[in-house]
């Protein structure tokens, strides 16, 4: 069995955090507590929200504090580190030359799956911070296809979704994903990705189609496989 330790750089969102953990207890093939992959999880409830910091620019206080999260994790002897927050890869890059361990990067590696999927219009379903920086724009566009932001009145309904609903404990409003839904599938996307961690919640709650690929759920394969640990399949 591999000697490498996953470590969960979170606390944006303590229930997302949580739910991404128990997606890499799903999938990992495992039959007894020894199977797992070893853990650690740093649940950081107080990093600055993100969007906000990138909006307003004040973007150094939060990178700060990314950066020594992720060198604690590092100093405790994680191999690999996980951030299932969508938004904060917009710092990503940065804080990979400056710590010695990989850091997954969750939007390359989800774009990778819609290209395999055969995707070349993504819809993107995120917070503002994430939609503003074009980092699924980005991407996208290195892999030869395009990265649909929603309009304006679509945006404001996803972003109450997250922080008015699903940040309070709330379940989402399936009228508002609808308006989102149907914006999508009228501007021709074949596919959209749930990248922001709050409707991975949703998704939960609610239940959607193959045309949506929830970022999350993508991250957690991606650390499982980056240590060296099998998938379980069914």
């Amino acid at each position: 069995m591999s000697n490498a330790r996953l470590g969960v750089l979170g606390g944006m969102g303590p229930q997302a955090t949580q739910m991404f953990y128990q997606r890499v207890l799903d999938r990992t093939e495992a039959d007894c507590d020894q199977d797992h992959v070893p853990t650690i999880i740093l649940s950081d409830t107080q990093m600055p929200d993100r969007t906000a910091a990138i909006l307003s620019g004040g973007t150094e206080p939060v990178y700060q504090r990314l950066l020594a999260d992720a060198r604690l994790l590092e100093h405790s002897g994680c191999t690999v580190i996980a951030i299932p927050c969508n938004t904060s890869h917009y710092f990503v890059d940065r804080l990979q030359s400056e710590v010695g361990i990989p850091v997954l990067h969750m939007i390359r590696e989800t774009v990778r799956v819609l290209s395999r999927r055969g995707c070349r219009r993504v819809g993107i379903l995120a917070t503002d911070g994430t939609i503003r920086t074009g980092l699924y724009q980005t991407e996208c566009a290195a892999l030869g296809m395009e990265g649909i932001a929603p309009g304006t009145n679509t945006q404001k309904a996803i972003m109450s979704i997250i922080y008015d609903e699903i940040k309070r404990g709330e379940t989402g409003s399936r009228e508002k994903f609808a308006l989102a839904d149907r914006e999508l599938r009228a501007r021709n996307c074949d596919g959209a990705v749930l990248a922001c961690t709050e409707l991975s919640v949703y998704r939960i709650y609610h239940g959607l189609p193959g045309f949506y690929l929830d970022a999350m759920e993508v991250l957690a394969e991606a650390a499982i496989t980056a240590c060296g640990y099998p998938l379980r399949n069914v």
